[in-house]
This record gives C-alpha cells, sequence and structure tokens, in this order.
C-alpha cells in the first residue's frame, strides 16, 4: 500500500511562506518565520481542529499574541520574579513584561524567525526541522547573554499524528538553565460545528503546586482537592468558566486501558478525542483558558515549575535543571486525534 505524505515549502498562510506537512487525513502549518509555531493542525476525515486557528485572524492579530495562536513553543516559559533568573554560575535579569504582576513572562524564541534545516517525505511520515540560534546579535543579549540554539523537528504521520522533537544546545561558557514548554492553544470546540458545553478534560495529576497572587509558586506542594479531581476522573470542562494557572505535578495515566503520560480532550457530544502524549521531562502540567470565553484553552506541558531556578526546592522537585557547553536536552510530545 502507499502511503500518502508529503512537504510543500512554499505554502502560504496569513500571508507569509509556510511549511505545510500532509499525511494521510491529517495536515499540519508550520510557521519558520514566527517561531516555528504550528498554526494549524487539522484531521480532514473527523473534522477535527486540533489547536486555536481561524481564517479572519490577520497577521496582525496573530503577531500582537503570538503565545495563543496554534502550537507555540517557550523556552524560559511563563514566570521569574522581577525577571530575575538564577543559575550555578550566574544571575540574569530579564525585563519586566508583565508590569500587573511584576515578572518576565515567557521569553522570547516565539518571536524570533527560525531556518527550515531541513525536510523529508518518505515511507508515511512529512518532516520538516527547524533552529533559531541565540548569540550577540539578538537584542535580549545585553540581560541573558547565553549562546544557544534550540532546534524542532516536527514528523506527521496518519498512524502516530503531530510529533515535535525539542532540543536544546548550550553553545556557551557557562550554564544554560533548561525549561521548555509549548502553549498548547486547543480549540474549542474540537469538533466543527461541536459545542464548547460538550469538552471535556482529562489530566493526570498528582498534588497542586500552590501559587500565590503573582502567579508564583509559594514552593508548597498541596493534596488534590475535589475541583482538582475533575481533571484526573475526566469531568472538567475546559472553557465557559475561568481557569487560571491551575498548576500540578504530572502522573502517569490511561488511554483506554493502557499506559498514557499525557492529556485528552473528548467531545461528549461526538465521542471525538485529541490527545496529547508527553516526554517524561514534562513534569508539570499548568491549565490556563484566557477567561473561558475565547473558544480556546491551554492545558501547557512544562519541563519545569513556574520560576523553578529561583525556588529553594530541590531540583528533582522543581524540574530545574542546567546544561554544561557542548550539552544538549531533548523532550517531544505528540497529538493526534480518535473517532
Amino acid at each position: 500500500m502507499k502511503l500518502n505524505c508529503s512537504v510543500d515549502t512554499a505554502f502560504i498562510c496569513k500571508g507569509i511562506q509556510c511549511v505545510k506537512l500532509t499525511a494521510g487525513r491529517y495536515f499540519a502549518v508550520v510557521s519558520p518565520l514566527t517561531g516555528a509555531s504550528v498554526l494549524r493542525f487539522f484531521d480532514t476525515e473527523n473534522d477535527i481542529e486540533i489547536f486555536r486557528y481561524k481564517e479572519d485572524c490577520s497577521l496582525a492579530q496573530y503577531n500582537a499574541a503570538r503565545e495563543i495562536w496554534g502550537l507555540p513553543t517557550l523556552y524560559l516559559p511563563n514566570r521569574f520574579d522581577g525577571g530575575l533568573l538564577k543559575t550555578s554560575d550566574g544571575e540574569y535579569h530579564l525585563p519586566v513584561n508583565e508590569k500587573k504582576l511584576g515578572n518576565h513572562l515567557h521569553g522570547w524564541v516565539q518571536k524570533r524567525a527560525h531556518k527550515v534545516e531541513r525536510t523529508s517525505s518518505e515511507n508515511g511520515k512529512a518532516v520538516v526541522v527547524t533552529s533559531y540560534t541565540y548569540d550577540s546579535s539578538d537584542e535580549m543579549y545585553s540581560c541573558f547573554p547565553l549562546d544557544f540554539k534550540i532546534s524542532y523537528t516536527f514528523e506527521l504521520s496518519e498512524e502516530e499524528g503531530l510529533k515535535q522533537t525539542i532540543k536544546l544546545e548550550n553553545l556557551s561558557d557557562k550554564r544554560l538553565p533548561v525549561s521548555v514548554c509549548t502553549h498548547t492553544t486547543v480549540n474549542a470546540p474540537i469538533s466543527v460545528g461541536g459545542k464548547q458545553k460538550s469538552l471535556r478534560l482529562t489530566v493526570p495529576i498528582g498534588e497542586r503546586c500552590e501559587l500565590n497572587e503573582r502567579c508564583l509558586p509559594t514552593e508548597n506542594l498541596l493534596p488534590l482537592t475535589s475541583k482538582d479531581m475533575r481533571y484526573k476522573n475526566g469531568s472538567m470542562r475546559p472553557v465557559l468558566h475561568v481557569i487560571d494557572n491551575d498548576m500540578y505535578t504530572a502522573v502517569d495515566g490511561e488511554l483506554d486501558g493502557k499506559p498514557f503520560y499525557g492529556v485528552t480532550v473528548t467531545d461528549k457530544a461526538t465521542g471525538k478525542r485529541v490527545c496529547n502524549e508527553v516526554s517524561r521531562e514534562f513534569k508539570f502540567w499548568n491549565m490556563w483558558n484566557d477567561r473561558g470565553g475565547k473558544g480556546y484553552f491551554c492545558p501547557e506541558p512544562m519541563t519545569a515549575m513556574i520560576n523553578a531556578a529561583n525556588l529553594k526546592l530541590k531540583d528533582d522537585v522543581t524540574g530545574h535543571r542546567e546544561l554544561k557547553k557542548g550539552e544538549s536536552f531533548e523532550c517531544w510530545q505528540r497529538f493526534f486525534t480518535i473517532a
């Protein structure tokens, strides 16, 4: 049987050149010029819109808030208290870009143009590899003078869905802090023509990471409440009410009776599901939905706790780690549908 897949490196989306991957019932649009975000991921056979996408959203609207469209990847994600980031051999002061709470928020690699390193389409798998090399030419270098390279490998196949492998390499003489997440914006509803109220989110969680009024960890890990258990038992409706940084430690879960380390979104009316499996480098889940009424929600896998580099907790609790020169870090996740 001939396996259908292709890569189009001249695909235009939002008026800019993108890379379109096609494999079986799926297509995905990756935008190297805007942080190598996945602008769209769609299941054509089952009419499932996985990530937040709107045809009438202009490039200007998208650029104004890249973190809340598609699948943006963040390095140095979420919040650092006062912009401070401490490592074992350095101290860095990032700009406070969340003025209201006095934090640095989300880093900058999602705001940089990435280059396409290679593409391929064979054996039923469409692939694109992008990268961004950070050095003294970047305007952020004065406050974060650590050279690094971050690269993403996107692989699309009908059997596995969309897999993203993230690789971070330290090109500096000093220690490079590691904290990675995707600000995953799941479309609501997931089914074309579906209803938001039918969605349910399942997240296998262990303990709640208590946050203060500035959305920073208090360093207290709390037992799950009855509300928290709604994530664990799959009864949480992820939209139409406010979810504001519900952060938890990640644990093993199940998918159709088999071990599964990740989250699932189910349309109760149709039975259609979106599944997000992640590698074990992702140790936390943070849930947010922009006050719940904007047609999307974010179950964000994170390799480290918010503000991890500055916390007094041990690294094996916070997930904080550092790379020596020449060392690299990898993690992966994949998205697929069940209908």
